[in-house]
């Protein structure tokens, strides 16, 4: 990575990830990253599912409105997306005394408009990026260390790992992901020579002999 290379961060979009983004490179572009929001989402719909017992009408009603919002998200209308919470908010009053669930439900809109607003300025159109064939999640990354550590930290396998030992694994793990564990040897053991692994997921595989 050079100095002023333009890169795109996914991140959730918290003031001090972003400064640190800002930090590693100048020209670095902060984009909140989409599994952000998605995660956010399907905690509403999830809340949504159990209104449909209570309300039928109103739950599908709910649903829709959601659906708008994520289509109005995903496409950059921000704006938009702001009208169709106060849409979401202002059905669920009428669900007040019969759904139990209420509660957490209007904590979870309450605290996504603020979420949307306060990040605008990070939000881009995910829709074009995607056309584009550019990142837009990074959720493989956010699934894989949580079930990775959990794992290593599992008191019912043989070894349980370190705090220590498991952050080295995890640095093991990036430096492969990013084809640099050879230079990472070579530095260690110049004399060494690293034997080139081909790339068996984009090469076509060979008949089993």
């Amino acid at each position: 990575m050079q100095l002023h290379q333009q890169i795109s961060f996914l991140s959730d979009g918290s003031d001090t990830v972003c400064d640190l983004q800002l930090y590693l490179s100048p020209e670095a572009k902060p984009i909140v990253d989409w599994f952000q929001l998605s995660m956010k989402l399907t905690v509403l719909d999830q809340y949504d599912k159990g209104l449909v017992h209570c309300d039928a009408v109103l739950g599908e009603e709910r649903r829709e409105q959601l659906e708008r919002l994520k289509w109005a998200r995903w496409h950059g209308n921000l704006y938009k997306a702001l009208y169709k919470i106060d849409d979401i908010a202002s059905l669920i009053y009428h669900c007040e005394e019969t759904y139990p669930k209420f509660k957490p439900l209007r904590k979870a809109v309450e605290e996504l408009r603020p979420y949307i607003r306060n990040n605008r300025h990070l939000i881009p159109n995910d829709g074009e990026r995607y056309r584009n064939g550019e990142a837009i999640a990074t959720e493989f990354v956010e699934s894989t260390v949580p079930q990775m550590v959990s794992k290593w930290f599992c008191k019912k396998q043989q070894m349980q790992w370190s705090k220590r030992g498991a952050h080295l694994r995890l640095q093991t793990r990036v430096n492969t992901l990013n084809r640099e564990l050879d230079a990472v040897f070579k530095r260690w053991y110049p004399d060494m020579q690293v034997e080139e692994i081909p790339d068996t997921a984009s090469s076509p595989a060979s008949p089993c002999s």
